[in-house]
């Protein structure tokens, strides 16, 4: 049994997806791997070759070790769902998605998991890719009572590029978009994600319940920069508007990626506007990803923004028309280019 599934980068809504906003996000052409099968034990045994670890334990001990038991926790809600496992399994993970790097190499794995776990199922269950985005959301973010959004989950698992609500339900759209090529570059600087998401998300919403009293009927979704904001202090305010703004930067690239044919010059402006956003307000940019994102542009990239939660990991470079050259920059000032195009979700390759 082998199962692939994307990376993915996020093109707008950047940290906005857990304010209940929506998001357009793209799965991208590097991919966790997971081959395995069925054992005639009860051990479940998982090699990681990438980093050098093999985890073990017996189908029905389950109880958490730890936090982010990924492993156990996708059995659990398997389990919730229906599923009965009689036998273990082993089984190996290789990616070519960057870790800890904001490109989503855990919930990509998490997302494989999930599905090989239908396919080696006492009844193999053939759920859609939304639904296994939804399972590895809860076996990934719920489980664990984790700060994170459902962008991850969901546009790995279903591929392309997709546009996400999350309120006041979930709603995902695959949007019919013929972008062209993008550099991912790697600073090789490992984030601390879980920090960073629940520092940018507390803060916010703090400040929307401090909006909320003050005025009637308050929507982050439709309302404007008109508010009663007298409750907000400078700082405050400004991060307020900084989220409208991102809001409806999406908006705007919502509307062009629905086009026929896409102004690709307004998509990089989009994308630039969305940076400065996350680099000068949210402060989630570092020296050395600022030094990649103007080696890119230097060399062509029409656009550029950190990816992810941000303070290290990965940016991206929108470089339809000479990706190759925008990579050699990127490398040149000691990051690690990849070029990547959309691409398909999860998928069963063999079984």
């Amino acid at each position: 049994m082998e199962v692939s599934t994307p990376g993915r980068i996020c093109l707008f809504g950047e940290h906005q997806d857990y304010l209940g906003l929506p998001v357009i996000a793209m799965a991208i052409s590097l991919r966790a791997k997971i081959v395995g099968e069925r054992r005639m034990d009860k051990e479940v045994i998982i090699h990681k070759p990438d980093i050098s670890e093999t985890e073990r334990f017996l189908i029905n001990d389950t109880g958490y070790q730890r936090q982010r038991d990924y492993f156990r926790s996708g059995i659990n809600v398997c389990r919730k769902e229906g599923l009965k496992f009689s036998n273990g399994f082993e089984c190996e993970i290789r990616s070519d998605i960057p870790i800890k790097a904001g490109t989503s190499s855990s919930s990509a794995i998490v997302v494989s998991w999930i599905n090989f776990l239908s396919q080696v199922a006492d009844s193999p269950s053939k759920w859609s890719n939304e639904k296994i985005g939804e399972l590895a959301y809860k076996a990934e973010v719920e489980e664990f009572e984790e700060p994170g959004g459902m962008m991850d989950q969901y546009s790995t698992a279903i591929g392309s590029v997709v546009y996400l609500e999350s309120d006041p339900e979930i709603s995902v759209e695959v949007l019919d978009a013929s972008l062209g090529h993008f550099v991912l570059g790697d600073s090789g600087d490992q984030k601390d994600t879980l920090t960073i998401l629940s520092h940018c998300r507390d803060m916010r919403l703090d400040i929307m319940n401090k909006i909320r009293p003050l005025n009637t009927g308050f929507d982050l979704n439709s309302c404007g920069h008109d508010l009663d904001l007298s409750s907000l202090n400078d700082h405050e305010r400004s991060l307020f508007h900084c989220t409208i703004e991102n809001r409806d930067l999406l908006r705007q690239a919502r509307s062009e990626l629905d086009r026929s044919e896409l102004d690709h010059e307004l998509i990089g402006s989009l994308l630039d506007q969305h940076h400065s956003i996350l680099r000068d307000h949210l402060s989630v940019s570092t020296d050395k990803i600022e030094t990649m994102i103007s080696a890119a542009a230097n060399a062509g990239a029409i656009g550029c923004k950190i990816n992810g939660s941000g303070g290290g990991g990965c940016m991206f470079a929108y470089a339809p028309d000479d990706p190759q050259s925008v990579a050699d920059a990127i490398e040149s000032v000691g990051g690690k280019a990849s070029l990547i195009n959309a691409d398909e979700g999860t998928k069963v390759l063999t079984s």
